[in-house]
């Protein structure tokens, strides 16, 4: 159809109706500042939340590339849609009246609009007769599960619209045709009847189930879930693909749980109908499930509409099934979790219950508690990594090690991977805090091993050698001049798996403060200290600075003489030390955005070769003349999927890249001052020798 010229009444409802906030955040996150919302920018590679939504204003617009404008200028912008074609879309959605300056464009919209609107109809129909069909005697089985199996109320089973299909093979079918005059053909493309193989006539799909509708987040029926009664396979059948259902898009419950998910700051997702029918029917009204998918990021980004905090919780069965499903809902949304934009918890109910069964045992409180103490993903997937695994056994051992380096080795954050090398090596050391200690070591060899990219000189920068000596500095003058500083420089330095100096006098100094710490605590008692126990006062009570003085260390003279300026301090260096927090804090940040910055580096010339390569390989694939699934007569589509293929490796480096990025920005918000920094950090006056 050609562009539609739409009516400026139509123009002007559709304004007044969109609610940016609504059409903004199913494309982004959006977290509450103030009175407006940020999030990421969708127009630009934005690395920190710089795009804000204004719903008193209803306009969006980024500090940092510029854009923006109304809901109707944000979609045009994102889909590189025209005008009209956003307009008629959103008109659609909040069910405006379209007109148009041409009578004969608005028969022809009409026309376009009407098959969803009979879809509509024929699936609302549908449900009238599958709820029908439950209070006659051929429901009678069905009706008395829903009731004494499932223990649902009259009240329960009237607000899902539950239903029953009957056995006949075309009752529905004959039904929706004979009786309500409608097509065939539209029968068919609501997802409820299937041809004939003999080609003469249809069937029903549903015949003999429990019926489950399926509302969209406007609480329209788009689609049924059926549940077998005498034990046919598939124990549960979903509608089709079809104009109205998208099982990848939609959410079970959603439209009954919007609110409460509001209400509780939590989504609750588990994995079946019933699961969710159970939960609302106990007053846990924050409970969706997924499509019988994996939970999507799509769907992720439905749920986080609603909950401030963004917290997410996976109640999926605790069975091997069960966790399969947990797992890949993880693999699916985890960048979003390690971006910050989603607070993921996992839950496993005692017993290999679902969700159901254990609310019969338990009850809704012994639920809640179990929500409430949901441990993060990380701890989930740790616990799943051990549970089976008996430590006793060598091979055992070492596949635990393996799985959990790979699984750290993931963390772009290096503070968050140095806490879980810790938790994880106390585990595996069982109570010896010794065997912890040497555990967590290798554990941090193991991990960095298996992030080693990057960490060649060839990645470096000009400047990187002058930055790097200013922050190493910055660190020993606060370790040697500000003593009660001195656990937070070491706890840092562990923290942020800063494990060596890059200056070799930095080196050669931080080499002789330790052997003169060790001499007086200990290798254990500093170790102790690192990991934020022992006892971190008695390194102040040593005197480093009058040792250090005192002895005259067989080194070369250039090294002595530049090693002074960090022993004495001048009134410039000492200003500098009267914050010591700020300046831990800054010059460890900035250590680590210097690694990060290499790591970048490496796995954007990676990232970029590896196109290279996969390219090539791709086209020599498709000149070998090698069989395809694929039928010859569409070759872009063949090249399309087998780019796809090839392409793997290159786009997990892509992956890895925006994670480090991520992260970087994280550590430039540690390295900025603001005045509030400035007057909450304790203030130090170091002595000028």
């Amino acid at each position: 159809m050609d562009s539609l010229r739409l009516h400026p009444d139509t123009v002007e409802a559709v304004k007044q109706r969109a609610d940016i906030v609504d059409v903004v955040s199913e494309h982004v996150v959006l977290k509450k500042r103030g009175k407006d919302l940020v999030g990421l920018c969708p127009f630009h590679d934005d690395k920190s939340p710089s795009f804000t939504v204004s719903a008193g204003k209803q306009f969006y617009y980024c500090f940092s590339c510029g854009a923006g404008g109304n809901a109707i200028k944000f979609l045009m912008e994102l889909g590189k849609q025209p005008f009209a074609d956003v307009v008629l879309g959103l008109a659609q959605r909040y069910q405006i009246p379209v007109q148009t300056l041409e009578p004969q464009q608005r028969e022809e919209y009409q026309r376009q609009l009407s098959l969803k609107e009979q879809l509509f109809e024929v699936v609302a129909s549908a449900t009238q007769y599958f709820q029908h069909a439950l209070r006659q005697p051929q429901g009678a089985m069905a009706l008395t599960y829903l009731k004494q199996e499932r223990g649902l109320s009259e009240e329960t089973i009237q607000r899902f619209q539950l239903g029953y299909a009957p056995g006949a093979w075309a009752g529905l079918y004959e039904y929706l045709v004979a009786q309500k005059r409608y097509s065939a053909d539209l029968v068919e493309q609501a997802g409820l009847a299937l041809p004939r193989r003999s080609g003469k006539g249809f069937y029903d799909r549903f015949r003999d189930r429990l019926i489950i509708p399926i509302h969209d987040s406007q609480g329209r029926v788009i689609g049924f879930g059926g549940r077998t009664l005498s034990g046919e396979e598939p124990k549960y059948l979903n509608s089709p693909e079809t104009p109205l259902f998208d099982k990848g898009q939609v959410l079970f419950g959603l439209d009954k749980a919007r609110q409460a998910i509001a209400g509780f700051d939590q989504a609750v997702v588990v994995e079946g109908y019933f699961d969710v029918i159970a939960l609302h029917a106990a007053g846990i009204t924050n409970a969706v499930a997924a499509m019988g998918t994996a939970l999507s990021a799509a769907q992720v980004r439905q749920l986080l509409r609603y909950t401030e905090s963004k917290q997410i919780v996976l109640n999926f069965d605790a069975d091997k099934a069960g966790a399969k499903a947990a797992e890949r809902a993880i693999s699916e949304v985890e960048d979003l979790a390690y971006q910050g934009q989603l607070q993921l918890r996992v839950i496993n109910l005692p017993g290999g219950k679902d969700a159901d069964e254990y609310l019969k045992q338990a009850g809704p409180e012994g639920y809640r508690d179990l929500l409430n103490s949901a441990p993060l993903w990380l701890d989930w997937q740790i616990d799943r990594l051990l549970a089976d695994k008996d430590l006793e056994q060598g091979d055992q051992f070492q596949q635990a090690i393996q799985a959990l380096v790979a699984l750290l080795g993931k963390l772009p954050n290096a503070p968050l991977r140095s806490h879980y090398i810790q938790a994880c090596a106390e585990r595996l050391g069982r109570g010896v805090s010794r065997q912890a200690l040497q555990l967590e070591q290798d554990l941090r060899s193991l991990v960095k091993g298996q992030r080693w990219h990057g960490q060649s000189r060839r990645w470096e920068k000009p400047g990187d050698t002058s930055r790097r000596e200013l922050a190493e500095a910055q660190l020993l003058r606060v370790y040697l001049h500000c003593p009660p500083f001195r656990p937070m420089v070491r706890q840092e330095l562990q923290r942020r798996e800063l494990d060596n100096f890059g200056i070799q006098v930095h080196r050669v100094l931080w080499g002789l403060i330790v052997e003169i710490e060790e001499a007086h605590l200990g290798l254990e008692g500093l170790q102790a200290i690192d990991r934020g126990g022992g006892e971190p006062e008695l390194l102040s009570e040593i005197d480093l600075l009058a040792i250090l003085r005192d002895q005259s260390p067989d080194l070369p003279l250039d090294l002595l003489r530049r090693m002074e300026s960090l022993l004495y301090l001048s009134e410039t260096t000492a200003a500098d030390l009267r914050r010591p927090t700020l300046g831990v804090r800054q010059a460890a940040a900035s250590l680590e955005k210097l690694r990060c910055d290499k790591r970048c580096r490496h796995l954007l010339d990676s990232w970029q070769r590896q196109n290279i390569q996969s390219l090539e390989r791709c086209i020599e694939t498709l000149l070998s003349g090698e069989p395809s699934d694929l039928s010859a007569e569409d070759p872009e589509l063949a090249m399309h999927l087998l780019w796809e293929e090839l392409n793997g490796e290159a786009l997990q480096f892509q992956r890895l890249f925006d994670e480090e990025r991520r992260y970087i920005d994280q550590l430039n918000e540690q390295i900025r001052t603001t005045q509030t920094d400035l007057v909450a950090a304790p203030v130090f006056e170091p002595e000028i020798a």
